[in-house]
């Protein structure tokens, strides 16, 4: 599952799924890292990858989200280009065309036009012409991430196209990442969504303790990193307002993620353009060690 920053990607995961998996933000580059959401039908298993959005890197960060994106594109069965339909195609969109022509053995393309929802009806022809230029051939489902609409049919693309195999994962797995990992995503997805501007996109989430309590409940603590001492300012507010709207609204979706109750604790701190530095980059898992 690929595509350009804020074309829907994890929305459409989260309902293929009818669960909360993956991060969502109307702010680009939520996700960060690949995530697996696992589909089983009576007739086939679906295994979705999750891709960062592909974009114009500016930092070392972007770079090895661009290069996790394209790596898992060799690796699939089958690719899933997720569009946005309410606008003209993009040059970050044709990253993906770009990349694909040169592989020696490409695999089969599914174009979903997202955002059906929101095209102009004397537009939409229009609209599928633009984008089925990226991939020539590709079949296109016009779809809408947000009300559902054509998932069925989506669906049922993806199951003709994809090659019989064994099935790899249990009825009832539907994701790769533990609650902790999942929980992380969730909160830096949180402070995206409070905070304005620039800032949400120098923040990792590092989670400190993730563990159970009597009753099933959890207990989290993770720590928000920024790169200066004016961003922390900013992400803890005055009176430690700021912090606290992020660490509510992340309990909640966490709580809704994992079905129980959940204690969070959060704290800010400062790792100086880590978003350049191989070190601090491995340590929030954006880069394995050589």
């Amino acid at each position: 599952m690929m595509g350009r920053p804020n074309v829907g990607k994890s929305t459409l995961l989260n309902r293929i799924l009818q669960q909360r998996i993956a991060a969502v933000s109307p702010k680009p580059q939520t996700t960060r890292l690949q995530q697996l959401g696992i589909l089983t039908l009576p007739e086939a298993q679906l295994i979705f990858i999750d891709t960062p959005g592909l974009h114009f890197p500016h930092h070392k960060l972007g770079e090895l989200m661009n290069k996790d994106a394209l790596l898992a594109l060799g690796d699939a069965d089958l690719a899933l280009l997720v569009l946005d339909g309410s606008v003209p195609p993009r040059e970050e969109d044709r990253i993906f065309g770009e990349h694909f022509h040169k592989l020696k053995s490409p695999p089969p393309v599914v174009l979903a036009l997202n955002k059906k929802d929101k095209i102009h009806q004397e537009e939409f022809e229009e609209r599928v012409a633009q984008y089925q230029k990226l991939i020539p051939g590709a079949p296109l489902e016009a779809i809408s991430a947000a009300t559902g609409e054509n998932l069925d049919r989506l669906e049922d693309q993806l199951v003709q196209l994809l090659p019989e195999g064994p099935q790899l994962y249990p009825e009832d797995q539907v994701t790769d990442l533990y609650e902790r990992e999942i929980a992380a995503d969730l909160i830096r997805a949180s402070a995206m969504n409070q905070l304005d501007k620039e800032l949400p996109h120098v923040i990792a989430v590092r989670i400190d303790e993730y563990k159970e309590r009597e009753g099933g409940n959890a207990y989290i603590e993770a720590t928000l990193f920024v790169e200066r001492d004016s961003q922390k300012g900013i992400v803890i507010g005055e009176g430690g307002k700021m912090v606290k709207k992020i660490s509510s609204a992340a309990r909640r979706e966490i709580e809704s993620m994992s079905g129980r109750k959940v204690f969070l604790r959060l704290r800010v701190k400062v790792r100086k353009n880590w978003r350049n530095d191989p070190n601090a980059l491995r340590l929030f898992g954006f880069q394995k060690k050589s």
